[in-house]
């Protein structure tokens, strides 16, 4: 019979859970605070609850972790009606560092239901009734929550925002998350050489994503989105996701996979790769050679101290020199448990580079008839990019 510890898919030490544990609670000593709340419902943007309980919140189902600074964890889980766990102080075996499970049916698709993790939320929290509360994720804590903690039992505690205090230690991976972040860029070198292998006329789009999906999950990763562009010269688009993977590849055309998954232990990376079915045209190459300049430009800013503003103002003005197309959106960012996690390289981030990030850099953008992009990792050393971590050739394939 399989023992409980042969269920966890990949998991972290206990070592590592415990030196997040203090970073945190010594940064809440210093902040004056009591105790962090936060809610994540899915492990593409829910890194903070992976993080602290090392569980992903997935599918849609929120689950919420109360995190003292002087005592365990208490998780809200979707479950049954009554459902109320006392562990010991250390937790168990699938949750450590927690002393308490409250659980209930609720849903986000039922409106009545949301009082339900919210009561939950409020007894948990009653000890810091007149304490200081901080909020971690904002974006992901629901309304309807905060609103019944506010103006109930909880209305006179102090909220504040503790997201940045949070971010500030978990952006920093020590040498046991670098290597599962290793593993995660290491299977990403498999599904894209596996899905550019499946690459032939005839095929969709969506089925060669699905080769990419399949080595992913056969080989340590839980969640990924796998993003797909296929058109032929002069008719360029961006990446789709599944619903937008029917297209047929035929002679001729330009084929790009995006992989955006986990890995191993559940830490995110991205790698993606393009390929013409036949000769590539040599303004294709070209830019494909610009486009490696361009981010080896990005890669020589990435130092400890440089700020992100900085960074994206002089990508843009080394774009706009080249007479290519500046970057509107996102370019290079963050990640770790979030598939985009702080920092983001762009005008509005104020968090700097700092030594030991894992980013991503992802050049992209459309020009002369086509659709043009590359996506690695790198680590930032003390006094820069190490290397990149992502080990597939840097290389415009041509099939066929």
């Amino acid at each position: 019979m399989a023992g409980p510890e042969e269920r966890l898919h990949h998991p972290i030490s206990t070592q590592e859970l415990e030196r997040r544990w203090s970073a945190v609670r010594a940064a809440m000593k210093q902040h004056k605070i009591d105790v962090l709340l936060m809610q994540n419902n899915n492990d593409f943007m829910g890194g903070y609850v992976k993080y602290f309980t090392d569980l992903p919140a997935s599918h849609g189902y929120p689950q919420t972790v109360i995190f003292p600074a002087d005592d365990s964890m208490t998780v809200i889980i979707q479950s049954g009606f009554g459902d109320d766990q006392k562990l010991p102080p250390e937790g168990n075996w699938m949750r450590r560092g927690v002393k308490r499970v409250l659980g209930a049916p609720y849903f986000s698709s039922a409106y009545y239901t949301l009082p339900y993790d919210a009561e939950h939320a409020e007894t948990a929290l009653a000890p810091y009734a007149r304490g200081t509360i901080g909020l971690v994720g904002r974006g992901t804590l629901p309304l309807s929550m905060m609103e019944h903690l506010q103006k109930g039992k909880l209305s006179g505690a102090r909220f504040v925002d503790a997201s940045d205090m949070v971010d500030q230690i978990k952006v920093i991976k020590s040498e046991e998350e670098w290597t599962f972040i290793r593993r995660t860029a290491e299977v990403q070198d498999g599904a894209i050489a596996a899905a550019m292998a499946a690459v032939k006329p005839g095929k969709r789009e969506i089925e060669i994503a699905a080769v990419a999906e399949h080595y992913v999950l056969d080989h340590g990763g839980e969640q990924g989105l796998f993003l797909a562009a296929s058109h032929a010269a002069g008719e360029p688009v961006y990446w789709g996701n599944r619903h937008l993977q029917n297209r047929t590849l035929r002679e001729g055309d330009m084929f790009t996979l995006l992989c955006e998954s986990n890995g191993p232990g559940g830490f995110y990376t991205e790698i993606s790769r393009a390929c013409v079915l036949g000769k590539a045209p040599q303004i294709m190459k070209d830019h494909f050679a610009f486009l490696l300049e361009a981010r080896q430009y990005t890669l020589s800013l990435l130092k400890p101290g440089a700020s992100c503003k900085d960074i994206w103002d002089s990508y843009n003005a080394f774009m706009r020199k080249h007479g290519k197309p500046e970057e509107e959106r996102l370019y290079c960012h963050g990640q770790g448990y979030d598939l985009v996690e702080r920092p983001l390289v762009r005008k509005d981030e104020p968090m700097v580079i700092r030594a030991d990030m894992n980013i991503t850099c992802h050049p992209t953008y459309v020009a002369d008839g086509w659709f043009h992009t590359i996506c690695d990792n790198y680590r930032i050393g003390e006094q820069g990019v190490i290397g990149r971590t992502h080990k597939y050739p840097e290389k415009l394939l041509e099939i066929g």
